[in-house]
């Protein structure tokens, strides 16, 4: 029997796809974004544990797909009544591609609406197993320099290119481009440029903007982990604005999380 390594389901999300949905987040990333919001979930899939409030705690346990499918169909006439449905996220879905193919092909037989988060960081193959079973994927970009992105983050942009291609191939997947806002890293002019160039290219018109914030700074006292982005200060509201305005006028329709 199949089993994944969950480290938390969210219901009832108005994010991270259309209406109504549950979050199922699998533990995993071989990523090291020093912004990043779940530091949890990074490295091997394994359990880890993290001390909070004085406790240890397990981040991380298996579960079936059945046990999973048990969880998020509880909220099936929401999905049903919003056009929500189930997104998977992480850490990185392609860590745990197997699961994620077999968990995302029960919920696509049942007729309700999947989505993923990926940043497209591993081979192409493994995102193939599971574009048959996804009706919507919400594609992380970040550092566009290949040097600039293998040096911070340890992303191949090449790899990133080709899975994004792939998938503008695959008709019935709604593909949404994602840019998390990060002062000195990805609102940088020359890696807008590159951004808008990317889409442009590709002839996508739609991305969001996910603006950086520190709800996640706790979590690396938890793990006993220096956060690099502790003194980073958020854009303001007049910055994140003008850098909506670059993607608008190249044509490209920018939705802000959290403002729009």
């Amino acid at each position: 029997m199949k089993q994944g390594l969950v480290f938390n389901v969210q219901r009832y999300s108005v994010h991270d796809g259309g209406g109504i949905r549950t979050l199922v987040f699998l533990k995993g990333c071989p990523l090291r974004c020093p912004w990043c919001s779940n530091p949890e979930s990074r490295k091997k899939v394994t359990p880890a544990t993290w001390t909070k409030n004085g406790k240890t705690e397990q981040i991380g346990e298996w579960r079936t797909i059945d046990d999973l499918l048990e969880v998020v169909l509880k909220d099936e006439i929401f999905y049903r009544t919003s056009g929500g449905g189930v997104t998977l996220s992480g850490g990185e879905v392609l860590m745990q591609a197997e699961f994620a193919t077999a968990f995302l092909k029960e919920l696509h037989d049942l007729g309700i609406h999947t989505a993923i988060e990926t940043t497209g960081c591993f081979p192409v193959e493994r995102l193939k197993m599971l574009t048959p079973y996804v009706d919507q994927v919400l594609f992380d970009l970040k550092i566009m320099d290949r040097c600039e992105a293998k040096k911070v983050i340890g992303l191949e942009t090449d790899t990133v290119r080709e899975n994004m291609d792939y998938l503008l191939t695959q008709t019935h997947i709604q593909v949404i481009p994602r840019v998390p806002l990060i002062p000195e890293y990805t609102t940088n002019k020359e890696n807008r440029q590159q951004l808008i160039h990317f889409l442009t290219k590709r002839k996508l018109t739609e991305v969001h903007l996910l603006p950086f914030h520190q709800y996640g700074s706790s979590k690396y006292d938890y793990l006993g982990w220096e956060y690099a982005m502790k003194e980073v200060q958020p854009l303001s509201t007049e910055e994140v604005r003008t850098i909506k305005e670059d993607f608008q006028c190249a044509g490209i329709h920018a939705n802000i999380e959290g403002l729009d």
